[in-house]
């Protein structure tokens, strides 16, 4: 298969800013190119990064991007132009064309419509009924299709498919579970939305011995709370053993951190928001304990009491009930290592290998 990749116009690729989406697809290209298929993936052109390069097997292909801006008009504005330009690049004779940016497949219309495979990994928020036309709709978990499918007339919902995202390395790491850090750890946009807050009034709650450290961005540009949100943080976190540590982009680096801490706390507020949680499912690869709040999302692969715990945040004083979670692990080392090594599993079932195979076979359903 020829198969085109387009990303967005914001987060460049291979993803040295970072991006969930960005990662995910630059780990499945080159695994699509290793078994025979042609990949071409389109991604915004960033500082020293070349217009055309062949990075493991994929043919790199870079236009014009932008900076995220703040105002959602702009954003809108600059992706239309973002991928009016990426139109150019898509070859005629492509058999599938991934896109996750807005207008690509209100663009990409006519004979070519039917190739088309909208990567939906956001909750839509009503523009899925501009993409009637298109091919496939692929949800990253239940929760997205069930809201994919609500936005779509009957006839067209069978064009909803699930494949969940992988892992965004393809070795499984080496871990020593029972030589684990007393470390907590968050990884993410440090923004309201995310919870982290209610994570330190837990930790602020635990007996001493444990360290907690907040790993992201707080930039407005970089998805993240801004300046007022960060300080707002620091001086929750005054007086305890809490490290805020900046964005760590390199994915060898940030899975050092995994690799030692024993839990991961992901207290996300996002209702509709999130759509998988990578950074959880990062965490289990490497043994780290997830800790969840109560999003849908989150149980396609966190199983309560047995690989992770989920806590309900919303209740009226959400920060006791993640304590309470917390502690669970904290206070036993044996329950620890018992969770510890069901997480890890998640280095079959979301293997870039086998989540490859998953997307393979539904691109092939789009053909045949």
């Amino acid at each position: 298969m020829k198969i085109v990749i387009v990303q967005g116009a914001f987060l460049p690729v291979p993803p040295l800013l970072g991006g969930a989406v960005e990662k995910i697809w630059f780990s499945m290209g080159k695994e699509f190119a290793s078994r025979g298929h042609e990949v071409i993936h389109i991604s915004r052109l960033y500082k020293n990064t070349l217009t055309e390069e062949k990075i493991d097997g994929v043919n790199h292909i870079r236009v014009k991007g932008y900076q995220t801006p703040s105002s959602a008009i702009s954003l809108k504005l600059l992706d239309l132009l973002y991928s009016r330009r990426t139109l150019k690049q898509i070859p005629t004779d492509a058999d599938i064309i991934v896109t996750n940016t807005f207008w690509s497949p209100i663009l990409l219309r006519g004979r070519i419509s039917k190739k088309v495979y909208v990567d939906v990994q956001r909750m839509p928020k009503g523009q899925m009924k501009l993409y009637k036309h298109v091919g496939r709709f692929r949800a990253n978990s239940k929760p997205v299709a069930t809201s994919i499918k609500e936005e779509l007339p009957a006839s067209v919902r069978r064009k909803v498919s699930i494949v969940p995202n992988p892992l965004p390395f393809s070795t499984p790491p080496k871990v020593n579970i029972e030589n684990k850090k007393k470390d907590i750890l968050f990884t993410g946009r440090i923004h309201p939305e995310k919870g982290v807050s209610l994570l330190i009034e837990a930790f602020k709650l635990l007996d001493p011995g444990w360290k907690l450290k907040i790993i992201g961005p707080w930039q407005i540009e970089a998805g993240g709370g801004g300046e007022n949100h960060i300080n707002f943080l620091k001086g929750l976190a005054k007086g305890f053993p809490i490290e805020f540590i900046p964005p760590i982009y390199n994915t060898a680096a940030l899975n050092e951190y995994y690799r030692y801490a024993s839990i991961f706390v992901y207290p996300s507020l996002a209702e509709k928001g999130e759509t998988f949680g990578l950074a959880p499912l990062e965490a289990m690869a490497f043994g780290c304990i997830p800790i969840v709040s109560k999003l849908k999302c989150f149980q396609d692969f966190i199983l309560a009491g047995k690989n992770g715990f989920i806590f309900n945040h919303r209740v009226e004083q959400p920060h006791l009930e993640l304590k309470k979670k917390i502690e669970l692990l904290t206070e036993n080392s044996a329950l620890r290592l018992k969770f510890a090594n069901e997480a890890i599993k998640v280095n079959e079932s979301h293997s870039i290998s086998a989540i490859a195979s998953q997307f393979l076979k539904d691109f092939d359903s789009l053909l045949h």
